[in-house]
């Protein structure tokens, strides 16, 4: 149980970055016209999404994670 709070706790930390990488994306592009400050934003927002995906496809064929538990 103890990893599935740990697990738990990793995706809703990289789900709250990934939205205020989004969110400083929508700011820069308001607020100013500085390209490379919008797209630095908006790479970081892929890599996190990519390294999310890639660690939940790992940890569900690792067994740490499982799908749809059985209930108990």
């Amino acid at each position: 149980m103890h990893s599935s709070i740990l697990a738990t706790t990793i995706i809703l930390t990289t789900i709250l970055l990934i939205l205020s990488s989004l969110g400083f994306g929508l700011f820069y592009l308001l607020r100013s016209s500085d390209g490379k400050r919008i797209a630095t934003a908006l790479t970081v927002r892929i890599i996190l999404s990519m390294s999310l995906f890639l660690a939940l496809v790992l940890a569900i064929y690792m067994g740490w994670i499982i799908p749809n538990p059985p209930a108990l």
